[in-house]
């Protein structure tokens, strides 16, 4: 059996604040890191992606990333959890949750969702438009299909695209 590793915070008020976001906005990720990384942790079987050591302190750094649906990692980012883990003293430090602007921002102030994603209100019209985007390019037709367009307008526009570059290469080389 692994001796038990004590779970520890560089800044305690506000990791606990990112947590309480996440569980507010984002309940699978939340259960995941309560239920199942931390455990996980006290146990010593560090969990993520291993991003630097320290031989002389004899750390470790790692960063895990919670699960999430796909459209919020495309707007904000993954939800990744930043720890240290220091091999003597048997601790696990607690670092940060990233994305931090939304996480924060999502503690002080209640946040709208739009379409199933927590939209900042600092840059709303951003958020949204990255969402009305993504979901216009997963739609069946796509955002864009050639296939959906008869064969005299692929053709057009091939053509328009050949003399285009034909075009930009001529007047580079005279230049």
């Amino acid at each position: 059996m692994k001796s038990s590793y004590i779970i520890d915070y560089i800044n305690e008020n506000e990791f606990k604040k990112k947590e309480r976001a996440i569980k507010k906005y984002n309940m699978l990720a939340y259960k995941k890191l309560l239920f199942d990384y931390y455990p996980s942790l006290r146990e010593g079987n560090f969990q993520g992606v291993l991003v630097s050591t320290n031989e002389k302190d004899k750390t470790e750094k790692y960063e895990l990333t919670l699960p999430t649906d796909k459209t919020f990692v495309k707007v904000h980012g993954n939800i990744t959890l930043h720890y240290t883990v220091y091999l003597e003293q048997k601790t696990v430090i607690l670092e940060t949750l990233t994305p931090e602007d939304i996480l924060t921002e999502g503690h002080q102030k209640e946040l709208t969702t739009y379409k199933g994603v927590m939209v900042s209100k600092s840059h709303k019209d951003l958020d949204m438009f990255k969402i009305n985007l993504l979901n216009s390019m997963n739609k069946d037709g796509g955002f864009f299909k050639l296939g959906n367009l008869p064969f005299g307008v692929i053709l057009f526009m091939a053509a328009a695209l050949t003399l285009g570059i034909i075009l930009v290469i001529g007047k580079l080389i005279i230049k």
